[in-house]
């Protein structure tokens, strides 16, 4: 609601606002440092990708070499 009583929409973005503004500090800092997890969130993604096309095929020590090589 705003100053006025009136609803400013679902509840469920008042709640996320909230939730920023009570941590102000750390959303301002990931929004404004030049540092980010790309590089590292990219090779996650290629390992789970890898993972998924193994399931059930082989050994742990095959989907290793694969990690390593690929």
């Amino acid at each position: 609601m705003d100053h006025r009583g009136h609803d400013l929409g679902p509840a469920g973005i008042s709640t996320f606002a909230a939730g920023l503004n009570s941590d102000y500090d750390a959303v301002h800092a990931g929004l404004s440092t030049h540092w980010n997890s790309g590089p590292v969130e990219g090779t996650v993604n290629r390992i789970k990708m890898l993972k998924r096309q193994m399931f059930g095929r082989a050994s742990f020590a095959l989907l290793r070499k694969r990690v390593l090589l690929a």
